[in-house]
This record gives C-alpha cells, sequence and structure tokens, in this order.
C-alpha cells in the first residue's frame, strides 16, 4: 500500500513490526500446502485427546477435496460448513476452498427459520455437518424446503479417540442421528471413496478477485448480510497477526481454540493462525469452564484468545487455583471491550500478556490490537495493524478527515478489507465507499494512534462476542398473540460485554410471563439472541417526535435508574 509519510501510530509499534511489510497473495489453501511441507510430521489438531499431525491433515484436506470435485464441486458453488469445533470443520473448510468453491460458516445454534434463510439466501448446494441430531435433525427436512441439494454426513465419534468413542456411542448413542443414507444424504466417507477414481484437475484461483467465504454479518435492520472474503482478505489477515504476535515460534507452540471456528474471530485468530505458523490446535468443542481449565493444565497451550467473558469467568472461579495456567504466553480479546480490571486478573492469575484488539465480519475480521510489548492504553483498541489505514471520517460529510481527538466514523482502507456484500449492491455501496469500509463505530484517534471507540451507530448488540440484531429480536417477540409493543436493546454488562433486554407492552386484557414469553421465543432465536432480561409496562413505550418506537430513550432510562 503506498503511503506519503509515516503514521502517527507506527512510531507505537513493538521493534521488529514493520507497517509496510509485504504480504502473500496466495489462495488459502496454498497456507496449508506450506505448512504440510515444513511441518509433516509435527502436531496439528489435538480434539478431546484425538490427535492429528500436519500430513495427516493435509492428507484428509486432498481426500476431501478430491471426492468433492469427483462430484462437480468448483468454482461458483457454495458449501455450507455447520460445525463445531473439530477436526472435520478444518479439513472441510480447506477442502472446499481448493476446490475453489466458496465456504459459507453456519452457526449450529442458529434456529431452523435462520438456516432455512441463509440456505436460500448464499444458494447452498451442499451442507457438511455432523450426524448428531441436534444438528443433522435441524437440517434434513430442508432438502424439501429449499435450494439445498446435498447434506454430507460426518461421524462424530470417528473424531474422538479410543476409549471416548466407545463410552460416546454407549452413553450418549440418543444424541446421535437416525440417519437414512440417499442419494441427497451421503457420508463423508462415500465422498472420499468417491474421489479415490478421480484424478485431481488443478483449480487457477485468483487470490485478489475469487470468493473464499461467505460470512454473514447483520445491519440495523436485521436482516442477515453475507460479506464475500476473497482469498487475499483471508490470507493477510492471518499474516497480518502473525507480524503482529511476532514471537510466535513456528511448528513449535500451541493454540487453544475453545471460540467456535464458524466466528470470524476464531476462524482468523486461532484456526488460519494457527495453519500459517504451524501451530498445534487444541480444539474443544465448546466453552465449559472447567474442561478449559483443565486443557490449559494438561496441554500447555500458549496462545489463548477468546471474548472478555471467558477471561473474566477464568478470574472468577475458586476452581481455577487448582490449575497450573502458567504455559499461557499471549492472549488477545475480542467481539466486546476488554475491561481494565479483567485484563490485569488475568495476567496476574497466569502470567501471559493480554491485549485487546477490535475487528468485524467485514474486514476478516482485525483491524487493530493493542501491541504486546508497548503501552497498552485504558479503553483503547489499540494501533491499526501493518499495511491496514484508520481514519476518523466526519460521518455527515465523508471527504472531510477529522482533526486528532475529535470523533468521527470509524473507516477502515487495508488488504483484509471485503469485496462487498452478496447480493446486496445498495448496502455495499453504503459500506465501502472511496475504498474505506465505513464501520458504523463512532472513535477518535489520539496523537500517537491508538483508538477508541465511543459511540456506536448501528443498533447492534455484541454479546459475548457475538453480533444480535434487536430487529430480529423483536420480530420474533411480536409474533406473539398477546404483544402490543415491545423494544429490544443492549445494556452493558461486565461479564458479556451487553445483555439483551426486552421491553414489552401487552394487548388489553391480555397476560404474558417472563418465562412464558422465553419459551415461545425458544424455536425462533438462536440462544445468544433470547433476552436474558425483560420488563413489561402498562404504559405506552417512548416514541420519537414522529411516532416510531425509540431504542435510545428506552436505554437511556434504564441507565438513569442505575445512576
Amino acid at each position: 500500500m503506498v503511503r506519503e509519510t509515516q503514521f502517527s501510530w507506527e512510531k507505537q509499534y513493538d521493534s521488529g513490526i514493520s507497517w509496510g511489510a509485504d504480504l502473500m497473495q496466495i489462495p488459502v489453501e496454498v497456507m496449508l500446502q506450506r505448512t504440510v511441507e515444513k511441518f509433516p510430521d509435527r502436531p496439528a489438531f489435538d480434539f478431546l485427546g484425538a490427535r492429528l499431525t500436519w500430513s495427516q491433515i493435509g492428507f484428509g484436506v486432498d481426500q476431501l477435496a478430491n471426492g468433492l470435485q469427483a462430484k462437480g464441486l468448483g468454482k461458483g458453488d457454495r458449501v455450507g460448513l455447520l460445525l463445531p469445533n473439530c477436526p472435520y470443520y478444518l479439513q472441510a473448510y480447506y477442502a472446499i476452498l481448493k476446490t475453489g468453491a466458496t465456504a459459507v460458516n453456519l452457526n449450529p445454534l442458529y434456529s431452523v427459520e435462520e438456516l432455512e434463510h441463509l440456505i436460500e439466501d448464499s444458494e447452498l448446494t451442499r451442507i457438511i455437518t455432523l450426524d448428531l441430531a441436534m444438528m443433522f435433525d435441524k437440517v434434513q427436512p430442508m432438502l424439501a424446503s429449499t435450494c439445498l441439494e446435498e447434506i454430507i454426513v460426518c461421524p462424530f465419534a470417528h473424531a474422538l479417540p479410543f476409549p471416548k468413542r466407545q463410552l460416546f456411542c454407549w452413553l450418549k448413542g440418543k444424541e446421535i442421528a437416525n440417519v437414512h443414507y440417499t442419494r441427497r444424504i451421503i457420508a463423508l466417507e462415500d465422498v472420499i471413496s468417491a474421489g479415490q477414481a478421480h484424478a485431481w484437475q488443478d483449480v487457477d484461483i485468483d487470490p485478489v478477485n475469487d470468493i473464499a467465504l461467505f460470512q454473514y454479518t447483520g445491519g440495523t435492520t436485521g436482516l442477515p448480510k453475507a460479506a464475500m472474503l476473497t482469498h487475499e482478505n483471508i490470507v493477510a489477515n492471518a499474516q497480518q497477526c502473525k507480524l503482529w504476535f511476532r514471537e510466535i515460534r513456528e511448528g513449535q507452540q500451541r493454540m487453544l481454540a475453545v471460540l467456535p471456528f464458524f466466528h470470524v474471530f476464531s476462524m482468523t485468530v486461532i484456526m488460519n493462525l494457527s495453519v500459517l505458523c504451524g501451530l498445534e490446535i487444541i480444539a474443544l468443542p465448546r466453552f465449559d469452564l472447567e474442561q478449559t481449565l483443565k486443557a490449559i493444565d494438561k496441554k500447555k497451550p500458549h496462545l489463548f484468545p477468546a471474548v472478555p467473558a471467558i477471561y473474566s469467568a477464568i478470574n472468577a472461579s475458586p476452581k481455577a487455583r487448582k490449575y497450573n495456567l502458567s504455559s499461557l504466553l499471549y492472549c488477545i480479546a475480542g467481539g466486546a471491550p476488554l475491561p481494565q480490571e479483567v485484563k490485569k486478573a488475568f495476567e496476574a492469575k497466569t502470567g501471559c500478556t493480554l491485549i485487546e484488539g477490535y475487528g468485524l465480519t467485514e474486514s476478516s475480521p482485525v483491524v487493530c490490537a493493542n501491541p504486546l510489548q508497548g503501552e497498552n492504553v485504558d479503553g483503547s483498541i489499540g494501533l491499526p495493524f501493518p499495511q491496514t489505514i484508520v481514519e476518523i471520517v466526519n460521518p455527515e460529510n465523508h471527504d472531510e478527515i477529522m482533526p486528532t481527538g475529535e470523533r468521527g466514523e470509524l473507516c477502515i482502507r487495508g488488504p483484509q478489507v471485503m469485496k462487498g456484500y452478496w447480493n446486496k449492491p445498495d448496502a455495499t455501496r453504503e459500506t465501502l465507499q472511496n475504498g474505506r469500509l465505513h464501520t458504523g463505530d463512532i472513535a477518535i484517534m489520539d496523537e500517537r494512534g491508538y483508538v477508541f471507540i465511543v459511540d456506536r451507530i448501528k443498533d447492534m448488540i455484541i454479546t459475548n462476542g457475538y453480533n444480535v440484531y434487536p430487529r430480529n429480536i423483536e420480530e420474533a417477540i411480536y409474533k406473539h398473540p398477546a404483544v402490543h409493543e415491545c423494544i429490544v436493546a443492549g445494556l452493558p454488562d461486565k461479564q458479556r460485554g451487553e445483555i439483551v433486554k426486552a421491553w414489552v407492552k401487552l394487548k388489553d386484557g391480555r397476560s404474558l410471563s417472563a418465562e412464558d414469553l422465553k419459551a415461545f421465543l425458544k424455536d425462533k432465536l438462536s440462544p445468544m439472541e433470547v433476552p436474558r432480561r425483560y420488563e413489561f409496562r402498562d404504559e405506552d413505550l417512548p416514541k420519537t417526535l414522529i411516532g416510531k418506537l425509540s431504542r435510545k430513550d428506552i436505554v437511556a432510562q434504564e441507565l438513569e435508574k442505575k445512576s
């Protein structure tokens, strides 16, 4: 990236980090190829004790990619990943991208309605999932109700080590779906078998223009949008992370993966950074406090990216004293603001360096982070990454850059910025203007280049690192026949960053409890969207001068009650 002068933030960089460092423009799958060649026998993936080397991971990717290509998968196709953290996710992700197709990340906790919408919106032809009832039973009916053509089913028990594999089938057999395989419901092993008689055809992938991933985000309307991330976007952000964590010892260290890979933060900062650097991934299928503490104590990971709520839970747990957490060297918090008291307590407990970063789906995701060796400024999201330009722009006049210390919209330029939104040209034009990604966040930058988020243009709620959209929740609440009006908003919460609260006015003569409303929403919203607090009001909810329900006013009322 060409620039005329040195940026203010470069002077704050740790020694050895260059803002203008060259970044490779390669297909995502080449990162894996190079690591397999460099560290074939080094451990790559530890899933609940089942370990794979990089050569085994590479072989699995090649087998699956060959099978997918044999079945006609290639450029222009989109394949959904409905998987938790497990070896199948890593191998399916890289196999899909190797064929030139586009991966679509899907959260296994999405409601049926959400999954149906995303399948139709992205025009998915295939989904790769597990034979667990909570996933397969949800997606199987969609072969009849959506454009989905095939489901590829991976056997969960086969990813477990002996004797956990046998114990799972014996003790938790009810969790395994009753799968009837057909020409449209296909076992993973049959896809791999299809590739054994197929000669691999090389695919010409253009890293700059070819779309590697649809990563769903949202907007003020609550309607999900697929950010189209190119191969260059994803590889660039992994390299930027590697530059920032410059003391990583390639092929020697371990990364703890508690955050789900389908979340863009985990995908880049945990999975792809590990692939780029040959780090062993210690993967847990979900966050469980005691399981996480045991994994740190036994497996000795060196890096542990997470959301602040996870660090806070470890700080607060009396059980943490029983475990040795001193292997941790570097941790990066994302997804929500990192309170200084959480940072200091976690660093004191572990001896690691915990820094706060900032990103968004549309930037693959990382944009800024505090330095590992330099000053971590309280309340700051840190400094722009190498090859990244952060500008604070006048929200009313996008041609005007705000003076140092004055607030404006945080805008980004860099190789990690998405190509646009799938099938949403108006939203793309609104978000990508004059080569800048408009984040919707109001920020200031000080004279040293440290960035501070001070407000949010969008009404998005960030809870436990997940983006939650109030209108989506409001629409689900309005489906209840007793509801007259409702407003949903986020309220500050030390553990989760924000929690979701719903204010509801019922129709005359109707009654409804918080428990009943929560049960009503269970199959309409994902767990992170379901409000944690409810307030039923007899009077009308606050409105603007033109009669619109006012989220701003109701939040102000709530905060005033607590002041």
